[in-house]
């Protein structure tokens, strides 16, 4: 605000308001998507420093006796020896098992999880014979993860990529903030499911609570049953051709596909009413008047 006085803020528009105390007017309609990877490539996306696996090599590890991080570590030591397949015994609840897996790995865990489990990860498929705590597969970005079970609040946060698949039902905020990446719920969601979605895609086989998709700017959700309510700038649309041959693929893949087929589905997206605006708040535009 430096060289302009009120006299002369009072003789502007709202935009030379706005250039003048340095926030600006962005315009987001009509920008293109920004293709980071090319599916032609022969090169291989994988970390250079990634151990190479083989998974017809399995080990077990019985947890009963070890600590979360004693366990992580093992499972990356047992990837350095070159084991590809590795059965976790005895998780019991246990918070954060199975983060940080940045490479090819078949990984099943004999049991339930608590929070923040398989988070991080890259490139693992995972199996989980139980259930699972809070924010289960938060910023996965590759692979696949399948909860046999139920599922608590905030499932797939700010996931990036891969199939994030809870046969049962899950709590509150599915999804907030998916950036990418298919979430695949077989029974309910709870309330706020979809919050701030910008990219990727959801199903829910059973009914979504209150406020779905509130504020998602892109990513489209498909629930199967009831919806409580929809949140702010989530519209209803009519399901496509596309949309029902690719729920029918994604589905039968997981082995979640209902018996009456998909053509109930409602499909929801964003409203996009909320792309246009300025970084000022209604009250700091009264203090400018």
């Amino acid at each position: 605000m430096a060289g302009v006085t009120d006299t002369e803020l009072q003789g502007m528009t709202q935009e030379e308001r706005a250039d003048a105390l340095g926030m600006t007017t962005e315009q987001l309609t009509g920008r293109s998507l920004f293709v980071e990877f090319d599916p032609d490539a022969e090169a291989r996306f994988t970390y250079p420093w990634a151990p190479e696996v083989d998974y017809n090599k399995r080990i077990e590890i019985d947890t009963d006796d070890l600590t979360t991080t004693e366990v992580n570590d093992r499972m990356r030591a047992l990837m350095d020896e070159g084991y590809g397949t590795i059965v976790v015994k005895n998780p019991r609840g246990k918070h954060s098992l199975g983060v940080g897996v940045l490479s090819r790995l078949n990984l099943i865990f004999e049991g339930s999880l608590g929070y923040f489990a398989v988070g991080l990860i890259d490139g693992p498929n995972v199996r989980i014979n139980g259930r699972v705590g809070w924010s289960c597969g938060e910023n996965m970005m590759a692979g696949t993860v399948l909860v046999e079970k139920n599922a608590g609040s905030t499932f797939g946060a700010a996931i990036r990529g891969g199939d994030l698949v809870c046969r049962g039902s899950v709590g509150s905020r599915t999804g907030i903030d998916q950036k990418g990446g298919t979430i695949i719920v077989g029974g309910d969601t709870g309330a706020l499911s979809g919050f701030m979605m910008q990219r990727g895609r959801m199903i829910v086989c059973g009914n979504a609570g209150k406020n779905l998709g509130d504020s998602m700017y892109d990513g489209t959700i498909y629930v199967g049953g009831e919806i409580k309510s929809l949140g702010v700038d989530a519209i209803k649309v009519d399901l496509t051709d596309l949309d029902r041959k690719w729920l029918t693929r994604k589905l039968t893949q997981y082995e979640l596909m209902p018996d009456n087929g998909v053509e109930h589905f409602t499909k929801v997206v964003a409203g996009k009413q909320l792309w246009n605006y300025d970084n000022l708040e209604p009250t700091e535009k009264k203090l400018i008047l």
